[in-house]
């Protein structure tokens, strides 16, 4: 991490060209300031991690500037300079919380060597910063995924397995399901605990401007960098990227993304020398990736890469058990952030809630909860307040509804089957069976392009087994 910006003040021009020309031959982005007050404007409207100030400047003094500037941004660092070398000045400047004291005229190796020092501390600083938020991050992150439902006890067992290695993982799920919370947990879980978590949304930033985002920019690389810019994954050096929605990734970005994962490496735009970073990569994605990769939309050598270990989280549809919990912890969790007593929903309500089909997963779930807590003014919330779900079912009831699986054989069943006295013995099962898992063994190979170890994977079946079934039912295999 360490410095990136340093404004320089002082009033003599040669002091200004020197100090700006040494630091910027470092690789800092440095501003100038003439005098204390340009100084404090430009402490009020950027962002810097060190002020290098002279003490007698016109105007504002330094000590005058490290006062002021320090109420705006108390964790600032000064460092200030002086050709009067008395003990009051240094005692002065100390007292008022400078970092450090310069006497003019100084050798540019003592401010190296004092430059080192103030990142080393503004390492410690940001790393202390960074694990009282992770501390905090973890509290929330381990409050927020709830759910005791079997597919949600297989995801914890997965978190806690990966975890513990730096292993790529592929985070797939519906919009709403959670893949940044996951993220986080398998971050805070790991032995990077306590290091940059850097989340970015490809989807979210438009095509030609992700690129810089990842990988930073030198200055004047394009029209606009009037500085260089850090990218993403120097941010995220030695902890946690999280590449969500990965899938609307441009394709010649992509290459590059595989490189990075390759090599362990990036080049900012316009530079020519290559950063080594050492990043764990999280990506996600609410898409099927592997049609994207059929159809050419992403690149199938980075597919395999991000997919080392996948984490298919569960729409709430199908872990419907774990509703009540939720709801209980969105309504507590809504009424204190408005300093209300707590609410709680009738049994009609509830009934509503576990039974409607969540589009929009636990997202969707959370906002409608906090929508009927602002909006009614009963303790006890009632389906009236979730109007936006009565409204669905009215729609959704207004037209006919697909039929289960289950539904689909037992009709075909009775159609088909005129009379039991019809059947020989011992037949009816294996007929069923065998019309049954033809077409799913014949879906399942079909969709893992014929590769058996996958197929046999995702059916929960031996794949000795599924060989013998792919002999006795005759299934054609048929391979891209």
């Amino acid at each position: 991490m360490g410095l990136h910006r340093i404004l320089v003040a002082d009033d003599e021009e040669s002091m200004r060209w020197v100090l700006s020309k040494a630091l910027r031959k470092k690789g800092y982005s440095v501003d100038l300031a003439a005098d204390g007050n340009q100084a404090l404007r430009q402490v009020q409207e950027q962002s810097y991690d060190l002020v290098i100030a002279d003490i007698k400047m016109p105007g504002m003094t330094g000590l005058e500037l490290l006062d002021k500037a320090r109420e705006l941004r108390p964790d600032l660092l000064v460092v200030v300079m002086t050709a009067e070398a008395s003990m009051k000045n240094a005692v002065e400047a100390m007292k008022r919380g400078a970092y450090d004291y310069i006497t003019k005229p100084f050798d540019l190796e003592v401010l190296d060597a004092i430059i080192e020092k103030v990142s080393r501390a503004r390492d410690v600083s940001n790393q202390v910063a960074m694990l009282k938020q992770e501390l905090k991050d973890r509290y929330l992150v381990e409050k927020n995924i709830i759910g005791n439902s079997a597919s949600m006890q297989e995801l914890y067992k997965t978190i806690g397995k990966v975890a513990g290695s730096d292993i790529t993982v592929l985070i797939q799920g519906e919009s709403g399901t959670g893949k940044e919370l996951v993220a986080r947990a398998i971050h805070l879980n790991s032995s990077r605990f306590g290091k940059p978590f850097v989340a970015i949304n490809c989807a979210a930033i438009p095509k030609d401007l992700l690129e810089s985002e990842l990988f930073g920019s030198e200055r004047g690389a394009f029209t606009g960098a009037i500085e260089r810019k850090t990218g993403k994954f120097e941010q995220a050096n030695h902890g946690t990227i999280f590449l969500d929605e990965i899938g609307d990734m441009p394709l010649d970005l992509q290459a590059k993304i595989l490189r990075v994962l390759q090599e362990q490496e990036i080049t900012r735009i316009g530079g020519s020398q290559n950063l080594a970073v050492d990043v764990r990569v999280v990506a996600a994605t609410n898409q099927d990736l592997q049609e994207h990769v059929r159809n050419r939309e992403f690149r199938e050598d980075l597919y395999y890469r991000l997919n080392v270990v996948p984490i298919n989280l569960t729409p709430l549809r199908e872990r419907k058990e774990d509703i009540p919990a939720l709801v209980a912890y969105f309504l507590e969790h809504t009424c204190a952030e408005l300093e209300i007593p707590t609410k709680q929903c009738s049994p009609d309500t509830m009934q509503l809630l576990t039974t409607h089909s969540w589009p929009g997963n636990v997202r969707e779930l959370e906002n409608s909860i906090k929508r009927a807590v602002i909006l009614s003014s009963d303790h006890l919330l009632s389906p009236s307040d979730f109007t936006a779900i009565t409204n669905h079912r009215e729609t959704f009831h207004a037209v006919p509804q697909e039929q289960s699986l289950e539904a689909i054989v037992e009709t075909k069943l009775r159609s088909s089957m005129n009379g039991i006295e019809k059947l020989d013995k011992g037949d009816i099962y294996n007929r069923v069976l065998e019309q049954v898992e033809r077409p799913l063994i014949r879906y399942v190979l079909e969709k893992t392009r014929g590769n058996q170890v996958r197929a046999a994977d995702i059916l929960g079946i031996n794949r000795n087994t599924l060989r013998k079934k792919i002999s006795e039912l005759q299934i054609a295999i048929k391979k891209d």
